[in-house]
């Protein structure tokens, strides 16, 4: 992980609280949920295939959100 995150993701760590207990995180990052970036900053569109499950995404149209933001600093700061 670069030095230049960590301070953040450490920061947004404090303040979640996650089901998954960080998974993502603690695996380096090589297991993250599957995600894209739909251009809404707050957001990415979640792509699992039981969204529902997941206490961060959110039912839009036909799609789901994710509005995790560890995962969407991921995304967003680290393209991943």
């Amino acid at each position: 992980m670069l030095e230049e995150y960590k301070t953040e993701i450490k920061k947004l760590i404090g303040e979640i609280n996650c089901s998954k207990d960080f998974k993502c995180y603690k695996s380096g990052f090589n297991i993250l949920c599957r995600a894209r970036d739909i251009g809404i900053e707050s957001f990415l569109e979640c792509l699992e295939v039981k969204p529902n499950e997941c206490k961060f995404s959110l039912p839009f149209g036909l799609m789901y959100l994710c509005q995790c933001p560890l995962r969407i600093y991921i995304a967003n700061k680290m393209n991943k």
